[in-house]
């Protein structure tokens, strides 16, 4: 994740703009999060994509949500490893059990 923040701060900053604000880029977060569904819409829902628009692929509408989400981490100076491994701990403790297990035996 070090890796893929560097990279988006490399090419934002080529540019005079920089980062956008963070409600700008809460914005982009809503649209893009909104291209995504519309894609899983098209390929698993009811809603069949018009002849008129663009063929997207899901990988490309999910990396589009990356990219901003990275964007805006690194524009609050947060560090995503870390944050990602401190939802990690959260989720290994509070919901350790709050689904069946894989690894759980069932009873008949």
């Amino acid at each position: 994740m070090e890796e893929m923040q560097q990279v988006v701060d490399d090419y934002i900053r080529q540019f005079k703009v920089g980062y956008f604000s963070p409600l700008a880029m809460m914005a982009r977060v809503t649209e893009e999060v909104g291209e995504l569904a519309r894609e899983i819409n098209h390929y698993y829902g009811e809603k069949q994509k018009k002849s008129s628009e663009d063929e997207k692929e899901i990988e490309e509408e999910l990396a589009d949500v990356l990219f901003i989400i990275i964007t805006m981490a690194n524009s609050l100076d947060i560090d995503l490893t870390e944050a990602f491994e401190q939802t990690m701990r959260k989720f290994e403790t509070r919901d350790k059990y709050r689904f069946e297990r894989v690894d759980e035996e069932t009873s008949e």
